[in-house]
């Protein structure tokens, strides 16, 4: 039986993840750190004789560049589609705020359960507040109940995998290579989906930027084995 590859790739380090601050849907550009993650990325991929017929990235630049520089250094030119619903998790009014400071004033606990569990939102966004992203001009495309004011891990699941399965679903079973290039959670999602994690067992799950994730599957899409490229 032939296996099935994905590969799953968190963009590089950003300017804000350098600076440790949330991020979430705030357009933040890859920092020195990151891009050069990106390149070595690429020149993995290449090395271990991966090839890829199409990409699938976030609307966000630090996921577009990372798929920019990744395919670049692999001398691919491939069709990349963008979708707002592989935009990291929307962190609400935390977004901007520095993690370290808000461990202090809220308490160490308190900040892990925002960042890293599984159906708790962080403080959110006022209605009329304008320095929400989700107000920014891309996605005027967006109904105003698809603009998040802040968004738990559950609520990424559920933008993220109706577009796995109409969009990324039906070409891996045509047996096309897929690369996803996105972000922490809208990763942890797919993640999640793919190796039936449990909602308790969820938060311990980290995936490191820069570094290709492949996924084996079978010809059900079922996970049957995942392993980081070095």
């Amino acid at each position: 039986m032939e296996k099935i590859k994905l590969v799953l790739l968190r963009h590089g380090q950003s300017q804000w993840n350098l600076e440790n601050r949330f991020t979430g849907w705030k357009d933040v550009d890859l920092s020195e750190k990151g891009i050069q993650e990106c390149i070595n990325s690429g020149k993995i991929l290449k090395e271990k004789g991966y090839s890829f017929d199409l990409v699938y990235t976030s609307y966000l630049k630090r996921g577009i560049r990372t798929t920019e520089l990744c395919l670049k250094e692999m001398g691919l030119d491939v069709l990349v589609k963008k979708s707002w619903r592989l935009n990291e998790r929307h962190y609400g009014a935390l977004t901007g705020l520095n993690k370290d400071e808000m461990k202090k004033k809220h308490g160490e606990e308190q900040v892990h359960v925002w960042r890293r569990s599984f159906d708790v939102r962080p403080p959110l966004f006022e209605k009329d507040d304008k320095s929400n992203p989700s107000y920014d001009e891309i996605y005027s495309e967006l109904r105003e109940d698809q603009k998040p004011m802040g968004e738990s891990l559950k609520d990424t699941i559920e933008r993220v995998l109706p577009y796995w399965e109409s969009e990324i679903v039906p070409q891996l079973k045509q047996k096309k290579k897929i690369l996803i290039s996105a972000h922490g959670n809208s990763l942890r999602a797919l993640v999640k989906h793919l190796d039936n994690i449990s909602n308790e067992e969820i938060p311990s799950l980290e995936i490191p930027t820069g570094k290709p994730l492949v996924y084996e599957l079978d010809e059900n899409l079922n996970a049957i084995n995942h392993y980081y490229l070095e």
